[in-house]
């Protein structure tokens, strides 16, 4: 982590544009929070409301339209987490840690993946709050919710207006790329970026660490880990470490309280052709008729699958996470290793929690 701002600095130009990004960013989240899984609601005292509230629904709308993953449930909790996150506090814990000098302004491409409303934000937000200008390459599945709320942006703080922009084109006229993408693009990604600053992200996963000893309300989280955004994210949990001998009765009763995904169409057509595909491959499963627990090394599962592996020893389980730290996003545990995250956050990060463990803002402060 680079070094912490000095008090001298604390009234310089350069910080005061600071303060004016997390003020704008802040309204932003406070927009964001009018959109709620349980009550969305127009609130009083948002700024620029009557301009875009309402054609933020319709986008909304159009999101839905566009992605039949994109429900009202996983876009609304998506804005929920980011309500959170974009608090003038938070803003201001996270960029305290950064000197901030008067850098001259780069334009950062972003190549953003798709698979969950607002993935791509994070790295939007981190461009922006750095100082440099952005230029976003979306994917086609999640195209309708940030170029609006970059408009947003736009109106309550002008000066990013000429900042942000969006591209359907070949990204060129840029100085340095944040690219996110399966194992595959990656490597096309690192060959035609390789004369540009990069951070380039491949496959990750998300893991959980079970002994015997979990409560039923820590399996109960564990299950929004597992099913929250049908567990498409890098953050989901898709493996499972367990005990040799592990009863999963006790695993299968927690996650019960989601058994209505299977009512959903898209999911359960992956249900059924995933254990008509299991089955006539002969392999072993265990399923309670929404989700299939099925032994394999493999860290990525498909939809409506976890995968277990067994552990004989603490000592073999952790060498085993050493080794292959690259291919996990996150590990949910209790008492284990200190980078642990509780069970049920794994879709609630906060805004220092870095994917791959890159410090995204340290490396657009180098550039």
């Amino acid at each position: 982590m680079v070094a912490k701002i000095e008090p001298k600095h604390c009234f310089t130009k350069h910080n005061m544009d600071l303060q004016q990004r997390i003020n704008a960013f802040s309204k932003l989240g406070a927009f964001l929070s009018q959109f709620s899984t349980n009550n969305t609601q127009k609130k009083d005292g948002v700024e620029a409301n009557d301009l875009f509230y309402d054609g933020f629904k319709h986008q909304i709308k159009l999101a839905k339209e566009h992605n039949g993953w994109f429900t009202d449930a996983n876009i609304t909790f998506s804005f929920e987490s980011w309500a959170n996150a974009l608090t003038t506090t938070n803003l201001s814990q996270w960029t305290k840690v950064y000197t901030f000098n008067a850098l001259h302004p780069k334009t950062i491409a972003i190549i953003m993946a798709g698979n969950i409303p607002l993935v791509g934000f994070h790295d939007f937000l981190s461009v922006l709050m750095s100082g440099h200008n952005v230029i976003a390459k979306q994917s086609s599945n999640d195209k309708h919710l940030l170029p609006y709320l970059a408009k947003y942006l736009e109106v309550v703080e002008p000066n990013f207006k000429g900042r942000i922009s969006f591209t359907d084109q070949k990204l060129s006229n840029f100085d340095a790329v944040i690219a996110t993408g399966s194992d595959n693009t990656a490597r096309y990604f690192e060959y035609y970026f390789k004369n540009k600053p990069s951070i380039i992200r491949k496959n990750r996963n998300s893991v959980a660490v079970l002994t015997n000893h979990e409560t039923k309300e820590q399996l109960e989280a564990l299950s929004n880990d597992i099913f929250r955004y049908y567990g498409l994210g890098c953050r989901n949990v898709s493996k499972l470490f367990v005990p040799k001998d592990y009863n999963f009765d006790t695993f299968f009763n927690a996650v019960y309280n989601w058994h209505p995904i299977i009512n959903e169409a898209k999911y359960a057509n992956n249900y059924d052709y995933n254990k008509a595909v299991y089955l006539m491959s002969e392999f072993e499963l265990l399923d309670n008729g929404f989700l299939m627990v099925k032994e394999d090394d493999s860290y990525s599962s498909p939809i409506a699958t976890v995968f277990y592996e067994t552990y004989e020893s603490k000592e073999q389980l952790l060498e085993k996470l050493r080794q292959d730290t690259h291919k996990m996003q996150c590990i949910v545990a209790d008492g284990l290793i200190s980078e642990e995250i509780p069970f049920g956050q794994t879709q609630k990060p906060e805004l220092w929690d870095y994917a791959d463990n890159v410090d995204t803002v340290e490396f657009l402060l180098k550039i």
